[in-house]
């Protein structure tokens, strides 16, 4: 496992060595504004499968996506209700997922079969300059064993994973509080199913606006 830390690296070399990593199928890990996140290019089915086994990750659980730009959004879902736009306009880039209705294409990897799919543009962090600069999503499930708590660190990442992983970006500790905030957007009124760094009350009133 290669450990790359931008400070030193540089982040534009940073960037452009895991958008070529991504592209030859490997798993990076990097951080995110909350956690450090597993990144493998969301069609790439051997680093997706691979990403399940280290993780001991249950095959009934979804996998999250990044993206970089809301255009990349009709790679992988088939609609965006009004609700989760005026959700978008209000909290991205930032930690709000947002559950949409899946493309019929899409990897059962990145959907475990429940027809949809978790998006978000991330907030400020190394994991938002990456999706920027790619022109495809890329998963940031929890760089952790399931059940285990996530990563805040490059150390936590390594420790879990060692070299079942190609490489870890080390920006230095993140947050590390609380995770995104997930909203379901496929119901006629969006629900929050997981509390996270944005309130559910700032959700709520985003929606009535």
């Amino acid at each position: 496992m290669e450990i790359i830390r931008p400070l030193e690296y540089g982040v534009e070399a940073a960037v452009t060595w895991c958008a070529a990593a991504l592209l030859r199928g490997a798993i990076i890990a990097f951080p995110t504004e909350t956690f450090y996140g597993l990144g493998a290019k969301y069609d790439n089915p051997l680093p997706l499968e691979r990403i399940y086994t280290i993780k001991n990750r249950p095959q009934n659980k979804a996998m999250p996506l990044i993206i970089g730009q809301r255009e990349l959004l009709g790679l992988v879902a088939e609609a965006v209700p009004p609700a989760a736009e005026r959700l978008m306009n209000r909290f991205w880039p930032g930690p709000l997922t947002l559950i949409l209705p899946a493309k019929a294409n899409l990897s059962r990897y990145i959907t475990a079969g429940t027809g949809t799919v978790a998006v978000r543009i991330p907030g400020t962090s190394f994991a938002q300059t990456l999706a920027a600069a790619v022109e495809f999503p890329i998963t940031a499930t929890s760089a952790n064993i399931s059940t285990h708590p996530p990563a805040a660190s490059a150390d936590a990442v390594s420790r879990y994973f060692n070299d079942h992983i190609d490489a870890v970006i080390d920006c230095g500790r993140t947050p590390g509080t609380v995770p995104s905030t997930i909203v379901d957007a496929t119901r006629e009124r969006p629900v929050v199913l997981r509390r996270g760094v944005i309130p559910e009350e700032e959700v709520l009133l985003a929606l009535q606006a």
